[in-house]
């Protein structure tokens, strides 16, 4: 396995430019996952690493050598792409040999080597058939068993997942996590899903417009976002971002009524525009009186219940509640914001740290 280092990479489609000047490294043997919105330019920073796209400008380094001008074949790593991509008229063994044929493995090796990614995959059974007998997420398992056998430095994975039902997702995705604590080998996992992200990631690097906007394990990005766009990006339901003016160090106003909210406002001065944060989790329903919430849907989910619902002058508000709330549309209740689970961000919407 390897390590990768990506320097000052660029990426330019004529006049369109989709990465710009992207520093990243990552360590053997790390799961690392590229997150965002449709068109940040996760794929093809992806497809820049693989070989598959030329940088405009930048180096791309693994293990150690520069392999910025090399080809796709001899980078040795491997890629599982959304569309399974397999050989319908070969058997899944066929499948998965076929690339160690073209390497001139010795049969007895290739054996091997497919027979024991079958069994970490739960092929076994599987190999003699052809792919229009498997189930979706039996067909992407063949996909990175053929990633397997030919013990890449690095696995690419481009939205694997993408093409499975919810039940299926969340089993392969089970799948992935104890494929990597078994063999340890340094994956990169694109996808546009924050759950896969938070679930599989030893680090996760949230890109918008070409640029990173943070690196960080799951929980550094839930508790500490660096900006508005990881604060909303990370976290289901997403965090609220309530608009807001800084009052007096301390405390900011709400609301077309002005309700005050104590939190840490930094260096933020007094009449300042700023954007309250606060997760649906870590809203309250105060005693007496506090932010006035008319409630506008109400999701019981049994386990959990989750209000949805206005405040004059603020975007939508959710809270979340543990077990099965008795609150209804049309009911008016009063909010309490936690001055400790308040993030708050200034104008420019960076992070005002405690």
């Amino acid at each position: 396995m390897a390590g990768l280092t990506l320097s000052g990479v660029r990426k330019s489609f004529g006049a369109t430019h989709v990465l710009h000047g992207i520093d990243l490294t990552v360590s053997d043997g790390e799961f690392v996952v590229f997150v965002g919105p449709s068109g940040c330019g996760k794929s093809t920073l992806l497809r820049v690493i693989a070989g598959l796209e030329e940088v405009t400008a930048g180096s791309v380094m693994i293990d150690g050598v520069d392999v910025t001008g090399l080809p796709a074949s001899e980078r040795g790593l491997a890629m599982v792409f959304q569309s399974y991509a397999l050989y319908p008229h070969m058997s899944v063994y066929k499948n998965m040999a076929f690339a160690l044929e073209n390497m001139g493995l010795p049969r007895g090796e290739i054996d091997q080597r497919v027979r024991r990614a079958a069994a970490m995959l739960r092929l076994t059974d599987y190999l003699e058939r052809k792919p229009r007998a498997l189930s979706g997420g039996q067909r992407q398992r063949v996909a990175i068993g053929r990633a397997i056998v030919r013990d890449p430095k690095i696995f690419l994975f481009d939205e694997p997942l993408s093409n499975l039902d919810a039940e299926l997702r969340v089993a392969t995705r089970k799948e992935l996590a104890a494929l990597h604590a078994e063999i340890g080998g340094t994956m990169i996992y694109v996808t546009h899903d924050q759950v896969e992200a938070m679930t599989l990631a030893d680090r996760i690097v949230v890109l918008q417009g070409g640029r990173i906007e943070q690196v960080g394990t799951p929980l550094e990005l839930y508790n500490r976002p660096d900006n508005l766009f990881v604060a909303g990006f990370i976290g289901s339901p997403r965090m609220n971002l309530l608009p807001g003016v800084v009052a007096r160090v301390g405390v900011v106003r709400l609301g077309e009524h002005g309700h005050e909210i104590a939190c840490e406002t930094g260096a933020v001065p007094p009449g300042a525009a700023a954007t309250l944060g606060i997760r649906p989790e870590h809203v309250r329903l105060a005693s007496g009186e506090g932010l006035p919430l008319s409630i506008e849907l109400v999701e019981r989910l049994g386990g959990e219940s989750y209000l949805y619902g206005a405040s004059p002058g603020l975007p939508q508000i959710t809270l979340k509640l543990e077990g099965q709330s008795a609150h209804q549309r049309g009911e008016t209740v009063q909010l309490a914001l936690p001055a400790a689970q308040i993030h708050l961000f200034d104008e420019a919407g960076r992070a005002v740290r405690r």
